[in-house]
């Protein structure tokens, strides 16, 4: 049984879970914690470096980058945490589904996933925003849909694992039905893989819509997306750093708070750790 003060004694997962705070609290108060407003703007003010007026200072257009990153957190959190709602509410079902059942299904449902897995999740997300159009919320659908099949092998060999076990075997004796048996005796036995799993998605997810936007083929302008950001920046690299340096930064702290957070929880949730 895992109790609350092992969170607490976990410094790596409560850095990260401070860290994480951090951005959701910038999220929540983001019209008092940004300076200026997301599209606000003056051509007389472009490529100013940083200074007391626009600490991160400005871009081409001469929007304030520090409040574009500001702002641009919401959709960072927003976009990650539905390409985790996503895969999570299809993924784990077909793990569960193929792993308790077994046979043909269990065949069926793999090769799906087989099929979902022959491709780099990231060209993966590429085909299909080509196909569905560009836009931010065909990119984090394109993300989610490239995260449904690790996440189901996952959930597919934790389940194997559990369902031979004696406990589950007895409910199962005494006439407990599938779905019974599924949500009370199986699934949490393995929610804590899957747990540390989608935090950790959660991070590189962040990152692929990040990259899908640098390219072109997620959020589009003037969205303050920060991978859409570092794209109209690249070529100022040598003459405004600022501009690509403060949007990357961001995706780096976020992304090492998943991190943070994720390695803590397989610390704690580990049963073999001491």
């Amino acid at each position: 049984m895992i109790e609350l003060r092992s969170f607490k004694k976990n410094k790596l997962f409560l850095i990260g879970l401070v860290m994480m705070a951090v951005v959701i609290l910038c999220c929540v108060f983001s019209e008092v914690v940004a300076t200026h407003g997301v599209t606000e703007g003056s051509l007389g003010d472009r490529l100013k470096p940083p200074s007391k007026e626009h600490i991160f200072g400005t871009d081409p257009l001469g929007r304030d980058v520090y409040s574009r990153v500001v702002h641009g957190a919401q959709l960072t959190l927003r976009s990650g945490l539905m390409v985790i709602l996503i895969s999570a509410l299809i993924g784990v079902p077909l793990g569960i589904l193929a792993g308790y059942r077994g046979g043909v299904v269990d065949t069926l449902l793999m090769r799906f996933t087989d099929l979902l897995l022959a491709f780099p999740a990231f060209l993966l997300a590429m085909l299909v925003v080509a196909i569905l159009g560009l836009s931010l919320q065909n990119a984090v659908l394109a993300v989610a849909i490239s995260y449904i099949g690790p996440l189901a092998r996952l959930t597919r060999g934790t389940t194997i694992k559990v369902k031979g076990l004696e406990f589950v075997e007895a409910a199962r004796a005494v006439g407990g039905g599938g779905w019974h048996t599924t949500i009370t005796h199986i699934l949490p036995n393995i929610i804590s893989p899957i747990m540390i799993q989608l935090s950790l998605n959660f991070g590189t997810a962040i990152v692929d819509i990040a990259g899908l936007s640098f390219l072109g083929l997620g959020a589009q302008p003037p969205m303050p997306e920060w991978g859409a950001m570092l794209s109209s920046g690249r070529h100022y690299v040598r003459s405004s750093w600022w501009i690509v340096t403060f949007p990357g930064l961001a995706i780096m702290y976020i992304v090492l708070a998943c991190v943070f957070v994720g390695d803590g929880l397989r610390e704690i949730l580990d049963p073999k750790h001491e």
